[in-house]
């Protein structure tokens, strides 16, 4: 059983390597659309909130930027996600093969 479980966390890992080398440019944060006036909401623009190395950072967005940071933010967020589904079962795999080897 535990070798049969290796096998299919080795495989599981490979998939999200190759997920994650199809993923193009990205960026980390947050998009939303603020109002110079809030209470008529007029005066629209974006920014792009994030923090990296501990400090927090804010960036005007330009609206015609808007699709392309979109998709930036979505692949940041997919990265994150395969990476760390890629360390817990990195981890899985670390125990399954100490276990094994002390079964042998």
């Amino acid at each position: 059983m535990t070798k049969k479980r290796l096998l299919q966390i080795e495989k599981r890992i490979a998939n999200i390597k190759v997920k994650l080398a199809a993923i193009d440019e990205m960026r980390p944060g947050s998009l939303s659309r603020q109002f110079k006036d809030p209470v008529n909401q007029t005066g629209a623009y974006y920014q792009l909130s994030y923090t990296r190395a501990m400090r927090s950072r804010t960036e005007y967005i330009a609206s015609d930027a808007v699709p392309d940071i979109r998709r930036q933010v979505a692949n940041y967020k997919r990265f994150k996600e395969l990476s760390d589904a890629w360390v817990e079962l990195g981890i899985e795999h670390s125990r399954l093969k100490i276990k094994a080897a002390r079964e042998t």
